[in-house]
């Protein structure tokens, strides 16, 4: 397909699949086109040629809430409507499943409570959106995406704002999300992400892109290499082992250089 803002071309002949339960996170320099790409599976941006396809038909043909109740987003950057409390922004994930004979039920007041406690913003529940720390507003918005409920759950770096605890806590979410209930599937997640590590880390399958184009994809174990590192981000580095997950490691070599200490005058 083919991807383009306005006259500018972002991407063309771009062929992706996201397997049915994966973890799948696309990764790339800045401006490569990972968020327009995404923007495109969450149905915000039209292909200008080509089309996305949801169980084999075109994205496109569905309703919007049928849509919204397959597929759930969480975007870089979103603006709060000014006054609304924590709970009332989460419970907006519930919008897609909102007739005007069904009322709010008890499966909605389950998801979301859920979805909060979840993303570790119980407590704020009463608390204006417009009060809290940027990384708390960004674990609120998660959790409206949570409480959504939808098979398929679209995140666009997720862990912006967030210092690097409540990072790994937010991913692990999405990662137990991910993981198959013993009553059903799991959650089919794409992210967004920046951090090679963590991408590795969590993905079961791996998007690389430069300037709009898929280099590679697959298991993190058989894409991530020096030479695709370097190529992708013109940055040399060692690929190890991870110690803890056992999933690979980028190690830069780039600006290293020997330290002979440090010290500071008051």
């Amino acid at each position: 397909m083919t991807l383009r803002y306005d006259e500018r071309l972002v991407s063309e002949r771009l062929s992706v699949d996201i397997p049915d339960g994966s973890f799948t996170v696309i990764v790339g320099p800045n401006a490569c086109g990972k968020t327009t790409l995404l923007r495109s599976l969450a149905r915000l941006l039209a292909p200008t040629d080509g089309d996305v396809l949801l169980d084999g038909q075109p994205l496109r043909s569905y309703r919007p809430k049928t849509a919204a109740r397959e597929i759930g987003l969480l975007p870089q950057a979103s603006i709060a409507p000014d006054g609304i409390t924590v709970i009332d922004l989460v419970s907006r994930g519930r919008f897609p499943y909102q007739k005007l004979v069904r009322q709010w039920t008890e499966e909605d007041e389950r998801a979301v409570w859920t979805a909060m406690e979840a993303t570790d913003v119980a407590e704020l529940a009463r608390r204006p959106v417009a009060e809290l720390s940027g990384g708390q507003r960004q674990r609120v918005w998660a959790a409206m995406a949570v409480a959504q409920t939808t098979p398929i759950l679209l995140l666009d770096e997720p862990t912006t704002f967030l210092d690097v605890s409540h990072q790994i806590e937010l991913l692990d979410v999405f990662a137990r999300l991910n993981r198959p209930a013993p009553d059903g599937e799991g959650v089919t997640v794409a992210a967004v992400l920046h951090d090679l590590n963590q991408a590795a880390r969590y993905a079961t399958n791996l998007i690389v892109m430069k300037e709009g184009r898929v280099v590679a994809t697959g298991d993190p174990n058989d894409v991530l290499t020096a030479d695709l590192v370097e190529d992708v981000y013109g940055l040399t580095c060692l690929v190890i082992e991870d110690p803890v997950s056992g999933t690979p490691l980028v190690v830069p070599t780039a600006g290293a250089w020997p330290r002979r200490g440090a010290s500071g005058r008051g």
